[in-house]
């Protein structure tokens, strides 16, 4: 359940002075469970003794970092990868000037091997090998299949080898190193091209517990300086004990093929793959399933993680989404059915109040194959949720649940499924987007006014950031009643304009509307043209049968309101990007919208981004 706290409201409700005086002491369960549990639910103290975890608690704590993990789009993980690859360079940097300077000497020579391993642990960057402990503990839940588990781990194993082969183009074409330092790169990159491939396997397999062991004992820890005494001592066992790390020899193969001492074929066959082998058996045989196996099967529950028995069934957790889902959420979302049929998210903050905006969302799921209509109701909260009593929750969900019931009874009438939750949380806008995320949402349906809850909405990211995430198709409605007998549809073209008349046939074919579209130009001579575009446009989004309307005064406000005067709705394409931005930022002005007496539906198509915009905006 996401983060409750109370429930967006003006006045207190009634309740009997006993549940008032409740409410005016302190709780100190509620307290205790702020201080002592993450926003997850995962422990931040020990319940036995408050500075050590027992292992279903870290446990608890591994499946929690986990599940925002295997969540990680491709770009993020690689990324992150791309800089835990940067970060072995200075590895593999700072051992050879060390073994340069100190004359091969074994101890000396080592002692700043970790900082990459720290700079990548404490930056929370991601590293291939501290990578097989968090995912596979999702996998033997059954909470995330095989195949999402292979695709953290290629797109992090990638951008370590990108990062890495960067890194050592750097050190081979510059002047990083001494002319000295550079003869000792080689030879110590050599010793792992010489070593047998079986003593590669079993020397990574021992690295592979190493990394895996400071991930358990990384999450048992509650501070950093233990967690940087934790990763020096056990990251300084690989050059002590000649073993070897993936990334790490990696980065030596492509020193040498830049300097043409070696093939990349023939050193990645014989040198990096039997390091990569032994380290991921390593890291999942000897210490995952290891340490898995020694906590309790109730390690999920006392977490009070919910929804841990719609763990995958075998075939989802052999084959992902080629059998049906790829992942449970480990917080129970009673709305989280979706990704098959067409998807309807309608956030709502009064359930008395916007029963309109759900007969809408209703109606245009009504014209699709399968579809479910989730109404969300978003119950805003000033404070972080878990600091409220379990008995103020229990109020706020009966509450919330009693008038959902009746838009449940509504909605049944448009032959739709239908899916209802209630969301307690001082981060509503975001949860809009993690519902519809969730649902693998098609369509999300918002009201627009002043007693929206996401019109003062807090976010941990930004907003921009948020928006040009936009997950699925977005409309706006302006509720001045839901009667759409006749509509007034202005285009210009584009996908906005796509969107409003996929709308409008919905509406024609469900509610026998009236559709009238309008298309404006800059003059009398344009008419012509206009009249062949509006021509053309109707025939290709199927609207024949609408009336077709070219004004010629170039002036788009008030030909829109000269042509709405006896219509009931108005639909019209977003005409920037950004339109949840400027919603939520109260900065969305369209005049048009306070001119005309009729609803007004606001649409706007997620448009894709190109590689530039997603690195720099």
């Amino acid at each position: 359940m996401s983060e409750p706290d109370r429930p967006h409201s003006t006045e207190p409700p009634e309740t009997d002075s006993d549940d008032s005086s409740e409410r005016t002491q302190p709780d100190t369960e509620a307290v205790r469970d702020a201080v002592e549990r993450s926003k997850s639910g995962a422990p931040a103290v020990g319940s036995v003794v408050r500075d050590r975890f027992s292992s279903d608690e870290i446990f608890q704590r591994i499946v929690a970092a986990a599940d925002e993990e295997v969540t990680a789009s491709s770009r993020e993980l690689f990324f992150s990868a791309v800089a835990g690859g940067f970060a072995i360079t200075i590895t593999f940097l700072l051992y050879v000037s060390m073994y340069e300077s100190t004359d091969a000497d074994p101890v000396m020579s080592a002692l700043l091997y970790p900082l990459g391993f720290l700079y990548i642990i404490i930056g929370n960057y991601q590293l291939y090998t501290e990578n097989t402990l968090p995912p596979v503990a999702l996998v033997l839940e059954r909470l995330a299949s095989i195949p999402r588990l292979l695709y953290v781990w290629v797109f992090v194993a990638l951008g370590n080898f990108a990062g890495g082969g960067v890194g050592a183009a750097v050190l081979a074409f510059t002047g990083v190193f001494s002319p000295e330092a550079a003869a000792v790169a080689v030879d110590v990159s050599m010793h792992g091209v010489e070593t047998p491939a079986t003593d590669l396997f079993f020397k990574g397999a021992m690295a592979g517990l190493v990394v895996a062991g400071v991930v358990w004992m990384d999450y048992s820890s509650q501070d950093t300086i233990s967690r940087v005494v934790i990763v020096y001592l056990a990251f300084l066992a690989i050059p002590m004990g000649d073993l070897f790390h993936s990334v790490v020899s990696f980065t030596e193969l492509m020193y040498l093929v830049y300097l043409g001492d070696v093939s990349f074929g023939y050193g990645f066959v014989n040198f990096v793959l039997p390091v990569l082998a032994g380290n991921t058996i390593g890291g999942v045989v000897l210490v995952t399933v290891v340490n898995y196996f020694q906590t309790t099967r109730d390690r999920l529950e006392s977490a009070r993680f919910a929804g841990t028995e719609r763990r995958l069934s075998i075939p989802e957790w052999a084959f992902g989404g080629f059998a049906g889902r790829s992942y449970v959420p480990l917080l129970d979302h009673p709305e989280a059915t979706g990704g098959e049929g067409y998807q309807v998210v309608v956030p709502i903050a009064n359930p008395r109040t916007e029963s309109d905006l759900v007969d809408l969302a209703a109606t245009l799921a009504s014209g699709r194959e399968a579809a479910t209509v989730h109404v969300v109701h978003i119950v805003q909260t000033p404070n972080r949720p878990s600091a409220i009593a379990d008995r103020q929750r229990a109020r706020i969900e009966a509450e919330s649940e009693a008038k959902l019931e009746r838009m449940a009874d509504s909605i049944g009438e448009y032959d739709v499924d239908c899916e209802l939750s209630t969301r307690v949380t001082s981060r509503s806008l975001e949860e809009i987007f993690a519902s519809a995320e969730r649902v693998q949402a098609d369509l999300v349906v918002m009201g627009w006014g002043d007693n929206r809850v996401w019109g003062a909405a807090h976010t941990e990211r930004p907003l921009g950031e948020l928006a040009s995430r936009l997950p699925c198709d977005l409309l706006v409605f302006e509720d001045r009643g839901f009667d759409a007998s006749r509509i007034l549809l202005p285009t210009a073209g584009g996908p906005d304009s796509d969107l409003s008349a996929e709308v409008a046939k919905t509406l024609e074919t469900n509610c026998n509307a009236d559709v009238t579209l309008l298309h404006i130009v800059d003059g009398p001579e344009e008419r012509e043209e206009g009249e062949r575009f509006l021509g053309e446009w109707a025939a290709d989004h199927d609207l024949m049968s609408a009336d077709r309307v070219v004004d010629d005064s170039g002036d788009v406000e008030p030909a829109i309101c000269r042509e709405a005067g006896d219509q009931t709705m108005i639909l019209i394409g977003a005409t920037e990007r950004g339109l949840l931005t400027r919603l939520v930022t109260g900065t969305l002005h369209f005049d048009v919208i306070e001119q005309v007496d009729c609803s007004v539906l606001l649409a706007e198509r997620p448009a894709e981004r190109s590689l530039y915009e997603r690195l720099f905006g």
